[in-house]
């Protein structure tokens, strides 16, 4: 006898039905508020409106998306992702699955680099490996009288980059590089948010909707650190920094290849958490 076949859950009928559904799939609550924020065509901040219309009907179209955008989600594919847009020190950013995904953490590296440039007239700073753009447009909106420059060894990247800056208008530059090969400084400040995870680390098995080439680095996570490190001093202004975003262990190594490179005034920054996020030196020439 053949056993009977499951009864699928029957479509959500209304908001309150719909996220209890996603939450049975394991989404965190703020995720899956952000999804059928999204499939209903409303804004990413109108979280007490679900609350208030808890028992609104749902539209047939907007339950099957927000059905398929939760097995997405369940199978680890970031909301920015399935949103298209993630907000990063203010600015709403279009991303997808050719950039990583921005985290709240590199904020951090954002705050630090205003810091430094704040008193210089108009700065000439360079965001290597810029991704979708976010902490050199973040910079940039800021620090109006900044000079940009944003790199980038994908092209793939700048694609997204650029078409955040033109939405924005922001009048960052770009450049297809490898880090500083082919930049010409110099420059009072240089930013980079680079790879720092290992090769074999386990946590890139959670990671596979992103870019691997903007996660990895080597055995130890440090060879785009080490590169831009070495190259770093040819670029800079005596006066400038140059700052790092790294993993939550990797600070004292950081901290080790900055001052065997020259860098004075060597320290980090913790990020919200408490963890070592960003570190940094003073190029004196």
């Amino acid at each position: 006898m053949n056993p009977p076949h499951a009864t699928p859950p029957a479509p959500p009928a209304t908001p309150a039905q719909a996220l209890r559904q996603a939450q049975t799939l394991g989404l965190a609550r703020i995720d899956a508020q952000m999804l059928l924020l999204h499939c209903l065509g409303r804004s990413r901040h109108d979280r007490a409106w679900l609350i208030a219309h808890d028992d609104d009907p749902l539209p047939a179209p907007a339950a099957a998306a927000y059905a398929a955008l939760c097995r997405r989600r369940a199978a680890g594919e970031p909301v920015a992702y399935l949103t298209g847009h993630k907000a990063f020190h203010g600015l709403d950013l279009a991303v997808d699955a050719r950039v990583l995904d921005p985290r709240p953490d590199t904020e951090t590296l954002v705050d630090w680099a205003l810091e430094c440039a704040h008193a210089l007239p108009q700065p000439r700073i360079a965001d290597l490996g810029t991704g979708s753009g976010a902490i050199a447009l973040a910079l940039q909106a800021a620090l109006p009288a900044a000079r940009l420059l944003a790199t980038d060894a994908s092209a793939a990247a700048l694609q997204v980059a650029q078409a955040n800056a033109r939405r924005l208008a922001l009048p960052v530059r770009f450049a297809q590089a490898r880090w500083l090969v082919g930049v010409r400084g110099p420059f009072d400040l240089i930013v980079s948010n680079p790879p720092y995870i290992a090769a074999d680390d386990p946590h890139l098995a959670q990671l596979t909707h992103e870019p691997l080439s903007a996660l990895a680095s080597g055995a130890d996570g440090l060879d785009d650190i080490r590169t831009i490190a070495a190259q770093a001093p040819h670029c800079l202004t005596p006066g400038g920094w140059l700052l790092l975003e790294h993993g939550w262990n990797q600070g004292e190594a950081v901290r080790g290849l900055l001052h065997a490179h020259g860098f004075a005034q060597v320290q980090t920054r913790r990020d919200l958490a408490g963890q070592e996020r960003c570190s940094g030196g003073l190029w004196m020439g």
